[in-house]
């Protein structure tokens, strides 16, 4: 149980600081490969369900009115992600960092993107 709060608080720290208006996107740090790869599976899993939860909150937010494709990342990452669990991410990232040694500083939210949701759109 207290796994889960720890879990909890990081997931919403995460996403307040990215959600925080007032703090300039240079200021935020970029998880990199390096930080993923040093990171416990617990620590993975909270980063994911950090992007989640903004997923969950924006996707909310619009309600019965959702933003098109041109408006905003969001339905193309559902759509990319479909079918994918946290593990599953959590393990296709893992791997990538693994087999690209020297792209350890590319962020984790690029390789996301690039390497599981477009892919995913193509499928």
């Amino acid at each position: 149980m207290k796994l889960q709060w720890r879990l909890l608080l990081c997931a919403v720290s995460m996403a307040l600081a990215v959600m925080a208006g007032t703090v300039r996107a240079q200021e935020i740090p970029l998880v990199t490969g390096e930080h993923w790869m040093k990171s416990s599976d617990e620590m993975k899993k909270a980063y994911l369900v950090g992007i989640a939860n903004i997923v969950h909150v924006q996707l909310a937010y619009e309600g019965t009115t959702p933003a098109s494709d041109a408006q905003s990342i969001l339905p193309r990452m559902v759509k990319g992600l479909k079918g994918q669990t946290l593990d599953s991410v959590r393990d296709g990232l893992t791997k990538w960092y693994a087999a690209h040694p020297d792209r350890m500083q590319r962020p984790v939210i690029e390789t996301l993107w690039f390497e599981m949701v477009v892919p995913g759109l193509k499928g």
